[in-house]
């Protein structure tokens, strides 16, 4: 290595080395700065000048107070209105924020494992969130999909990353989803998680995506509030 180098040019070199090569993987977190600085026997600053560029290279997030994540190299989606809610809200002009309740591998059981085509003890990875819209309670979202389809899921943070860019970072491409819609009403946890009560309706929305490849690859079930949502059908000839 050249001495001569300055020791910020260094370690940004190596970290682009290191998520070009995968083992910070996109969608993750790298090292802190005062972990780097450690490691490579710099200060934070030198860490900083480092990073800062990749970033604007747009090879690193910052997300204030949790650190640099790795961002992947998305792939454009086939079925352009399969959206996530981040998104759905933001072009409504309604600030989206997102608070996963829970993160956790569970096996797919005889039911699942009909749906996704795996074995009965194959892992599904099974996130419930709940989904605010400008502060308020807006929808309720249990997600399941292989485990398979992320390495690590559980480094894998939903607060920066929606899970369709999380995909996308991975290869897998939506291209299309069977969706069904009918009310029905929450025990008084989820109830009340929702800002509602037991004896409300709220619409439940099941839906189940394929790839480009067919694999149905994400079944989720979305309780929302009857009275902060509509939709629309458009009928063409």
């Amino acid at each position: 290595m050249d001495a001569t180098t300055p020791r910020y040019l260094e370690l940004r070199r190596w970290l682009r080395r290191q998520v070009e090569q995968g083992t910070f993987q996109p969608g993750a977190p790298i090292p802190s700065l005062n972990e780097l600085a450690a490691e490579h026997g710099v200060n934070r600053l030198t860490v900083l000048k480092a990073v800062e560029p990749l970033v604007g290279e747009g090879i690193l997030k910052p997300v204030v107070g949790r650190g640099f994540f790795v961002v992947g190299e998305a792939v454009a989606r086939e079925l352009e209105t399969l959206d996530g809610f981040t998104r759905t809200m933001t072009e409504r002009n309604a600030q989206p924020s997102v608070k996963v309740l829970t993160k956790a591998l569970r096996p797919a059981g005889p039911k699942h494992a009909a749906t996704f085509g795996l074995a009965e003890d194959d892992d599904l990875v099974l996130i419930k969130r709940l989904c605010l819209a400008g502060g308020e309670p807006f929808s309720l979202e249990e997600i399941l999909f292989p485990a398979t389809l992320l390495p690590d899921p559980g480094a894998l943070d939903l607060k920066v990353f929606s899970l369709y860019e999380l995909f996308s970072f991975y290869g897998v491409t939506l291209s299309q989803a069977w969706q069904t819609v009918e009310l029905t009403r929450l025990d008084q946890k989820d109830a009340r998680t929702l800002g509602v009560t037991a004896d409300t309706a709220v619409l439940l929305f099941e839906c189940t995506s394929r790839d480009a490849d067919d694999r149905v690859v994400e079944f989720t079930r979305t309780y929302t509030r009857s009275d902060r949502a509509n939709f629309v059908i458009h009928f063409r000839r």
